[in-house]
């Protein structure tokens, strides 16, 4: 079966008769402790404050355009930090009469706005390099080294400080800048020593230069998951094909179609479809109702549910879908 078998668009007839309507919350929402990574994102705004000032301080010291760039890649973690802050207060609030999912978007949405700025940090880091490149000036690196080996440990600790908290894309974007913004320093370490031992002064812009493309590269994940999220699309790793076999897998299942998966929040995926079964007592239609929540649960880890029940054997004229949808065959 291929994905064009699958019903994404539903054409009803009026009055035709559904047997039941299924809602259900899963109960597994896992979400991450708003104080604990609240005053992890406090902690690192503060030292993140103090080594911009630093790394400035260095860079037009030591007239090193590759402590300039990681000073401005730096600078723009305050916003992001921030940004994640908010998002991650707003995620914890309850749902209300007007956001009846809850807030659980607004972490997503502050990744996706951190993933805007990086990718704007790192044009202005590609040029920032060009125009060194074109007017090249002699860099100290005794600067270099010591303000990259601090910068390194402050980076360093951020990014130790966020790896419990990985699975939620909004601080697994904190997450993947603080290592990208590490291994920039090892970079300019690097470069430090050998522009040291080689004179070698085109290795600064070179850098800076490295240091942007990582910045693009590390962003594109992000940009891509979090608008996957924003528009609905299928949660990574879940094929619809599968989901629609998985169901249909359950005894007294005999078609299934108008199937919906999209992401919530952090580990919340949510699906809604419709199941064609016989005429059945409804006690007999709660037990496939469960079977197909538990199996959903186990195979997909898909947890709110949406399922509604229509009965088999309607005429062919009532036009219920297109194209055709999936159904169980012997």
């Amino acid at each position: 079966m291929t994905a064009a078998t699958m019903c994404w668009m539903h054409v009803h007839a009026h009055g035709h008769g559904h047997t039941h309507d299924r809602h259900d919350h899963g109960a597994g929402h896992s979400h991450i402790p708003v104080g604990t990574a609240g005053g992890v994102l406090a902690w690192a705004v503060f030292a993140t404050v103090l080594l911009v000032v630093a790394e400035l301080t260095g860079g037009f010291l030591g007239h090193s355009i590759s402590l300039v760039s990681d000073a401005l890649h730096n600078l723009s973690d305050i916003p992001t930090m921030l940004i994640s802050w908010i998002g991650l207060r707003w995620a914890a609030r309850p749902a209300d009469h007007e956001r009846t999912y809850g807030y659980q978007r607004a972490g997503v949405l502050a990744a996706f706005t951190n993933a805007i700025l990086l990718i704007l940090v790192g044009l202005g880091l590609f040029y920032e390099a060009f125009e060194r490149f074109r007017h090249p000036v002699a860099v100290h690196e005794s600067w270099m080294i010591w303000i990259s080996l601090v910068a390194l440990a402050v980076n360093g600790g951020i990014t130790l400080s966020l790896v419990k908290s990985r699975r939620d894309i909004n601080l697994r974007s904190l997450l993947l800048h603080n290592f990208g913004d590490a291994i920039s320093n090892i970079g300019i370490l690097i470069g430090a020593f050998a522009i040291r031992m080689t004179g070698a002064q085109w290795l600064d812009p070179a850098i800076g230069v490295a240091i942007a493309a990582m910045v693009l590269w590390s962003t594109n994940g992000l940009l891509r998951e979090a608008g996957n999220i924003l528009l609905e699309g299928l949660p990574k790793g879940i094929r619809l094909e599968s989901v629609a076999h998985s169901v249909l897998g359950v005894g007294g299942v005999q078609e299934v179609h108008d199937i919906h998966i999209w992401t919530i929040g952090t580990d919340l995926v949510a699906l809604s479809c419709h199941v064609r079964i016989p005429d059945m007592h409804m006690d007999e239609s709660e037990k496939i109702l469960r079977a197909i929540r538990e199996r959903l649960d186990k195979d997909f880890h898909i947890t709110h549910t949406t399922i509604q029940f229509e009965r088999a054997g309607l005429p062919q004229d009532t036009l219920y879908h297109m194209p055709l949808p999936a159904r169980f065959e012997e």
